[in-house]
């Protein structure tokens, strides 16, 4: 009597090929990420995993799309933390990060950490401050663009201290920004600590905090936000994995559990080392309530700040 026993069988998956949307050009932090993983995913599951790039708006292209997209597990998101500032910063959005997809997981983070010119005579969070609050209008703070992640951690930061009368500079992209720090014109900058790095070793900058939960492993020595006195405060730059939501929980387990064994290989671990990146591979459940507390986070400070994407 074979046939009850079939009739609870869960149908095959994939039996096609699998897309994965990345809402940004080729050759960006997150197409690199989604194409780290997608030959360790085509040998798991015994099917491609191609990369559809679909850039513009700061990847809510890619998100609606994948929104609207059906719930089969054939189309995936790739996204970066963005994905949970946009919907503060848009004013009009076609999707909800939290309402319109499921969460499959983290593939890795990339430290952000707080620099400052040799020049600034601060060597703490604390001091630097201090500094500010004593030289009112004078500090010039740098961002990436404006409602990056570079703009809201320090965003966050003014927050925590009861506000801070800084001067923004918005710039395209961090490059122009550390070329800028550099040559003295600008006094800070929360940047991506792979794109600091080399500067910080020369002695060209000084690192004063990393943005996030636990201390870098490329930068042992240097302290995190809540080690320097400001409890709570992460602002890490992430990569994650999404199916569209009402995608079966059958689907979503396999593929985290797919991802969570490929980003520990040894392989990808030394691939996210050399972008300054370190393994994340949480449960759906673990990554879902991350995002939620990133998606109410990052609206108080947008909404406080009054900040805007460029």
């Amino acid at each position: 009597m074979l046939v009850p026993a079939l009739c609870g069988a869960q149908p095959a998956y994939p039996v096609k090929v699998v897309r994965m949307m990345v809402g940004f050009p080729p050759g960006g932090s997150t197409d690199i990420m989604a194409r780290m993983i997608s030959p360790g995913l085509a040998e798991a599951f015994g099917q491609q995993f191609v990369i559809d790039n679909r850039p513009g708006a700061n990847s809510n292209i890619a998100a609606e799309l994948a929104a609207k997209a059906a719930t089969d597990g054939y189309t995936l998101l790739v996204v970066s933390a963005s994905f949970s500032t946009n919907v503060s910063l848009y004013p009009r959005m076609a999707y909800d990060p939290v309402r319109d997809f499921a969460p499959v997981t983290r593939i890795a983070a990339v430290n952000n950490v707080l620099v400052v010119h040799p020049a600034v005579p601060a060597r703490t969070v604390k001091e630097f401050v201090a500094l500010a609050k004593a030289r009112p209008g004078e500090i010039v703070f740098a961002s990436s663009g404006a409602g990056s992640t570079s703009h809201l951690a320090a965003e966050l930061l003014k927050m925590s201290v009861g506000g801070l009368n800084t001067i923004h500079v918005p710039y395209k992209g961090v490059a122009p920004a550390l070329v800028d720090l550099l040559g003295g014109q600008i006094h800070a900058l929360v940047s991506t600590a792979p794109s600091a790095m080399p500067h910080i070793q020369s002695g060209r900058l000084r690192a004063l905090a990393v943005a996030s939960v636990k201390r870098a492993a490329a930068m042992p020595n240097v302290l995190t936000f809540e080690e320097s006195g400001f409890p709570g405060f992460e602002a890490s730059a992430w990569n994650a994995v999404l199916a569209p939501a009402g995608t079966s929980g059958d689907i979503v387990g396999r593929l985290n559990a797919a991802i969570a064994k490929i980003v520990r290989t040894p392989e990808v671990v030394a691939k996210l080392a050399g972008q300054g990146a370190e393994p994340i591979g949480d449960a759906p459940e673990q990554f879902g309530t991350y995002l939620r507390a990133e998606v109410a986070k990052w609206a108080k400070v947008v909404k406080v700040s009054g900040a805007r994407i460029d």
